[in-house]
C-alpha cells in the first residue's frame, strides 16, 4: 500500500521522542482509534498493550469524555489563568482534593508531567526559603527513579541507568539513594539522613512502581518508612503519580495502599483518560501556608500560559465522572488477575528473568539485552502495540480492555519471546 500523502509530505520534517532519527525505522502511520484498538493507514488494527504510555485508562474516544470536549469547545477552549478563573478548572481542583483526601488542599495546574514535578520541587524549596532556612536546596531521589525529561527532573533521575547521562555535567547535583526495600538499604538511608537531612528540601518517589525505570515494583512498607523518615528529619514527601495514580496499580492512588500522605502529589498522565495535556501539583494545607503572605516575594511565580485549560479540565471532569459511575477498580483488579495468570509461562523462557504484577500492570524482565526495534516489529506483526524498552516488556492496557485482547497481548509476549529464544539461545 502506497503511504498516504501526509506521511510522505510530513516525515521528514517531524522529530520523534526517544529516537535516533538516522536508523529509526518509519513508524505505522494510525488514521483512528476506538476502545483499545489502533486502526492503521493500511487497514492494520492494533490491540493496544500500553494505552499510549498509559494515559488511556477509558480506552479510546470514550463518548462521555469526547461530549464533555465538545461543549466545552463551544463555550469557551481556554482563557489565562493569570486574573482570571473558569469553572472546570475550580471544579476540577475541589474534586481532586476531596479524592486526595484530609489535607490535600491546593491545586497547581500545568500542562505536563515533567512540568508538574518541576513545579512540585519549586514549591518545596520555596516552602523553606519562604521561613528563612535556605540551606535547604537539595532533593534526595532514588536508584532506578524517572521523573521526566527537564532540566529540573533530568537531576532527579537515576544517574547511571537513566537515559540522561549526556548532561549529568549540566545537571543540579541532587542525590540518589537505593529505595529502602531491605534491613541494609533501610539503615543506609537513615544514616545518609542523619549526615545531610538538615540539607534537604524534599524527597520524591514514584510510589509502589517505578515505572519507565523498568516496571520495578516495591512494597507499601517503603512508603511509609519514608513517611516516618521524612517527619523524623523534618523533609518534604513528594509522591509522583503521574504514572500510578487513576487506577493503575489497583486503588485510585498508588498512596491509598499504604495508608500514608504525601505533603505534595504530582499526576498527569490518565489525568484527562488519554484526550488532552494536562497536570496538576498538589500540595497540603501547610505547603501552601507557607507561601500566604504579605510579602510579594512569597508568592509562587510560576505560571504556564496554557495552565488549567478548559478543554483539558472538561476531560479531565468527565474521566473522574467514569471513575465514579463506572467499576474501574473492579477492572484494575480483573486486568491483575488475568495477567498473573496468562503472563506466568514466560516465566519458564530462558530469556525471562522475572515476571511481576501490580494492578493492571504487568512486566516481563529479560535476562539479557535484546533487539527492541526488532521485537517491536514482531508484536506489531501479530496484530499488537508493545513497546519494550530497555530489558523489559510491559503491559499497561485501558481499564476496559476486554478479556480476549487481553489474553492476546499476553500469549504475543509468551510466542514472541518463545521465538526469540528459539533463535538466539
Amino acid at each position: 500500500m502506497n503511504e498516504p500523502s501526509w506521511m510522505t509530505a510530513g516525515y521528514p520534517h517531524i522529530w520523534l521522542p526517544y529516537a535516533q532519527m538516522k536508523t529509526v525505522s518509519a513508524p505505522p502511520q494510525v488514521v483512528r482509534t476506538r476502545g483499545s484498538r489502533i486502526e492503521l493507514a493500511d487497514g492494520r488494527s492494533l490491540i493496544d498493550g500500553v494505552a499510549s504510555w498509559w494515559t488511556a485508562c477509558h480506552g479510546y474516544n470514550h463518548p462521555h469524555i469526547a461530549d464533555a470536549i465538545r461543549i466545552q469547545l463551544e463555550q469557551m477552549p481556554h482563557v489565562m489563568l493569570g486574573g482570571l478563573v473558569h469553572e472546570q478548572a475550580l471544579t476540577l481542583a475541589h474534586r481532586l482534593c476531596k479524592l486526595l483526601g484530609a489535607g490535600m488542599e491546593r491545586v497547581f495546574f500545568t500542562e505536563s508531567g515533567s512540568v508538574s514535578v518541576e513545579v512540585a520541587v519549586k514549591m518545596a524549596m520555596q516552602y523553606w526559603f519562604n521561613q528563612g532556612e535556605v540551606q535547604r536546596k537539595q532533593v534526595l531521589a532514588f536508584r532506578h527513579g524517572y521523573h521526566g525529561d527537564t532540566f529540573g527532573t533530568m537531576a532527579l533521575c537515576d544517574p547511571e541507568v537513566g537515559m540522561h547521562a549526556a548532561f549529568r555535567s549540566v545537571l543540579p547535583g541532587h542525590t540518589a539513594l537505593p529505595l529502602p526495600i531491605d534491613e541494609d538499604e533501610t539503615a543506609a538511608l537513615r544514616a545518609w539522613l542523619q549526615a545531610h537531612g538538615s540539607q534537604l528540601a524534599a524527597m520524591i518517589v514514584e510510589p509502589l512502581v517505578q515505572g519507565a525505570g523498568g516496571m520495578r515494583m516495591h512494597d507499601p512498607a517503603v512508603l511509609r518508612t519514608l513517611r516516618q523518615l521524612a517527619d523524623q528529619h523534618g523533609i518534604l514527601l513528594i509522591f509522583d503519580e503521574i504514572f500510578t495514580g487513576f487506577g493503575r496499580t489497583g486503588s485510585m492512588f498508588a498512596f491509598e495502599q499504604a495508608d500514608v500522605q504525601p505533603d505534595i502529589i504530582t499526576l498527569s498522565k490518565a489525568l484527562t483518560g488519554g484526550t488532552l495535556p494536562l497536570a496538576a501539583t498538589v500540595a497540603k494545607r501547610h505547603i501552601f501556608e507557607a507561601f500566604w503572605s504579605d510579602d510579594p516575594s512569597h508568592a509562587l511565580m510560576h505560571g504556564p500560559t496554557f495552565m488549567g485549560n478548559a478543554l483539558a479540565c472538561a476531560a479531565a471532569n468527565a474521566s473522574l465522572d467514569l471513575f465514579e459511575h463506572e467499576p474501574r477498580l473492579r477492572q484494575a483488579q480483573e486486568i491483575s488477575n488475568a495477567l498473573r495468570e496468562s503472563l506466568a509461562p514466560c516465566s519458564e523462557l530462558p530469556v525471562v528473568r522475572d515476571v511481576r504484577v501490580l494492578g493492571a500492570i504487568g512486566a516481563v524482565e529479560l535476562s539479557r539485552s535484546v533487539d527492541l526495534a526488532a521485537l517491536r516489529r514482531q508484536f506489531i506483526d501479530a496484530g499488537t502495540w508493545i513497546r519494550p524498552f530497555g530489558n523489559v516488556v510491559y503491559l499497561t492496557p485501558s481499564l476496559t480492555i476486554n478479556a480476549q485482547d487481553l489474553a492476546y497481548l499476553a500469549s504475543t509476549i509468551h510466542d514472541v519471546l518463545a521465538t526469540l529464544d528459539a533463535r538466539d539461545c
